[in-house]
Parts: C-alpha cells; structure tokens; sequence
C-alpha cells in the first residue's frame, strides 16, 4: 500500500515520529517472516516547500497525480490551532481528490483540524485532543463530535483523540490493512492497552476567561472563588448585576455551557486535583469539592470523567508507584 504522512506547516515532531515507529515496525514482522511489507511510506510536503530529511526519508512533493491508498495527518504543535489550520489550507484540494479517488485519511490528535477543514469528516462521527474539543466542534458544526471517543472511523475517514491515543489509531489501522495478529503483536511492542475506550479522564477543564464579556468573567469569579460553600447557582451569581434568565443566556453564548454545567465541572476538577494531590478521603474530597451525598458526587464524577474517584486516583496520583 502506498502510505502518505503529510508534513503539514506546524506539525509535532513526536507525532510523525510516533507514525513512522509503528508503521516501520509493522513492515519489520513481515521482512522478518519473509513477506513483502505492507507499507510503502512516503513523507509528503506541499508544492515548493523543500525538502525535510527525516529519520531515514527524504520528504517529496504531493504530487497530483500520484495516488495514495492511506493518508496519515499528524497532530499540530502548540495552541494556535486557526493559525497553523490556515497555515495548511494549500492541502485540503489534494485531500480532497486523494479520497475521492478511494484513499483512506486518518488524523491524529489535532489533526483533526485539517481534516474538519477539508469537509470529509461532515456527518460523520469525530474526536480530538479532548481541550482542543469545544473550538472543533464550533469551527465544525456539521462534525459529530464525539469528545469522549479514543478513535471514530466511518467510510474510510478516521480519527483519534490526544497524544497517546495515536497508538490506538495505528493499532486500529493495523489490524485493518494487516490482520488482528499483526495489531496484537505491534500492541505488545510498544506496551499498548487496546481496551481503552474513552480519554474523558485526561481532560482538564479550563474555560476561557478573555472573552471580552465583563458580566459572565465576574459570575466566573463568583463560581471559582466561592464553588465549594454555595449551595445554589442562584447565591453564587447574586451580585452579578443582571437578570438571571439574562446572565445565563450570555453565560452560555460565551462559555458553551450554563451556569449550572460550569459550577459542575469546576467542582469535579477540584476534586480531581485532590485525588491527584491530597491523601484526603473520598468523603473528605466530595466535602471539599461542594458536595454532600457520597452516591450524587460518585455519580456526577464518573458522568463527567468516565471513571469512579477511586479509579481515578489509583491511575493519577501515583500512590501505587
């Protein structure tokens, strides 16, 4: 199979590393056996960028008329994702025409971006980094996003979410276009759990404060400062000097989310920070993280991070090392 990896405009190092790893490994076992390898890997750039050389390969133009069975689209680096999305636009013809012509695509983490740009992934289902998820969703409304999803595939367009979630997607893609055994074996080598199913847990729930909307920052402040004493959304945005059914309108224009959802969320991250952090008990961390029913906390915490407090302890805080 020809397998193109695009070096986009600001992709992560890491990520085209973590691509070609796998890939080189996989065509090890069948060179091993004996076997023709299965991949042919070439790294791609636009049209008059210069070559890159790259852990053994010598990067070649995307040509038009070269015809691709697997395209790969790395994660991008830092945090200016419309910056780096724009910087990459010159791709999204050729994406276009390569799956037209019957190429598979799959992005990794943030290089959901490019794909989301390209209009391949319009009604079908999609995952990224898990805080890069709320701009996906609303610079690509006709996506279904799936925020909690490891990897989504669909009509031969594929995605995964952050970082390590890659490895899934290559297992994924592996036992596709190789055989499950090949997967398993891959999965060993590199000490992958494939039985994860969702990244909730890694997220980290840090809204946006320079939205240039003075009353919703305060009721914000209000919500941060005071989360764990208030018993009501209604005490904690008294002193916002607007009508509650005004606030929560603009709360939610702003944010994505209502008052109540955000005082949530900001309470189940204290606490997950205290199951990082603190020998508290469960009991101790519901207390100090507003709450009072153990059977209410347990369930909210396992809704918004898909695993109970105590698993998420045993896997963050690092008391069983």
């Amino acid at each position: 199979m020809q397998l193109g990896i695009l070096l986009t405009k600001d992709h992560r190092l890491l990520s085209v590393a973590a691509l070609l790893d796998v890939l080189e490994t996989a065509n090890r076992f069948y060179r091993n056996e004996g076997d023709k390898e299965p991949f042919a890997i070439s790294l791609l750039h636009q049209s008059g960028d210069e070559s890159v050389s790259y852990s053994g390969y010598l990067s070649k133009t995307a040509a038009k008329e070269e015809q691709y069975g697997l395209i790969l689209i790395p994660a991008f680096t830092g945090d200016n994702l419309s910056g780096s999305l724009k910087a990459n636009m010159a791709w999204i013809p050729w994406l276009q025409k390569q799956y037209k012509s019957g190429a598979a695509v799959a992005s990794f983490c943030t290089g959901a971006f490019l794909l989301g740009a390209s209009g391949l992934l319009d009604n079908k289902p999609a995952t990224t980094h898990i805080n890069a998820e709320k701009s996906f969703a609303k610079l690509f409304p006709l996506v279904q996003v799936q925020a909690e999803a490891v990897v989504t595939e669909k009509d031969r367009v594929f995605t995964s979410g952050g970082a390590t979630n890659t490895f899934h997607l290559l297992m994924r893609l592996l036992e596709i276009y190789c055989n499950r055994k090949v997967a398993v074996k891959a999965a060993k080598v590199f000490s992958i759990d494939m039985d994860r199913n969702r990244q909730t847990y890694f997220g980290t729930f840090a809204p946006a404060e320079d939205h240039g909307d003075d009353l919703v920052k305060k009721a914000q402040e209000e919500i941060q400062k005071n989360f764990n004493t208030a018993n009501t959304i209604e005490e904690l945005i008294a002193d916002v000097p607007a009508s509650r059914r005004n606030l929560v309108r603009r709360f939610k224009q702003v944010t994505g989310i209502t008052p109540i959802e955000y005082l949530q969320k900001t309470r189940i991250e204290a606490a997950k920070q205290m199951l990082e952090q603190s020998r508290y008990s469960i009991l101790e961390v519901m207390l100090e993280s507003g709450y009072n029913d153990l059977k209410t906390f347990r369930t909210l915490f396992k809704k918004n991070v898909g695993m109970t407090p105590k698993m998420y302890r045993e896997k963050f805080s690092g008391q069983l090392v």
